[in-house]
């Protein structure tokens, strides 16, 4: 299930990241640099929502849920107890050897 959804997941991404670089701009003509409207439109240049919009938001949302769904399958699949810092410190303190207190020295 972890494998299908991470698959799915990577697959939405490259989707996502291909519908946004084929879009334009809102202002993509020369009035829209210096803050003009652009457009002939009464409402501004944006329109009406265009397929690749649509597709975009579709796969932003597919993006987030799968996100979602993996982080809940890892943690159901590695229960840990403590913290992150405290696992670190006790395998710090698995691979330090045991040092040897310096032996008193007569004087």
């Amino acid at each position: 299930m972890l494998y299908l959804v991470t698959t799915l997941h990577v697959i939405i991404c490259f989707f996502l990241i291909i519908v946004v670089l084929l879009q334009s701009g809102k202002a993509a003509d020369l009035a829209g640099a210096f803050g003009g409207m652009g457009s002939q439109t009464v409402f501004g240049p944006r329109g009406t929502a265009t397929i690749l919009s649509k597709a975009t938001t579709i796969a932003a949302a597919l993006f987030m849920i799968t996100a979602l769904v993996l982080v809940i399958l890892d943690n159901n699949r590695a229960p840990t107890t403590g913290s992150i810092l405290e696992r670190r410190h006790e395998a710090q303190q698995q691979t330090k050897p045991a040092q040897k207190a310096p032996s008193p020295t007569k004087k």
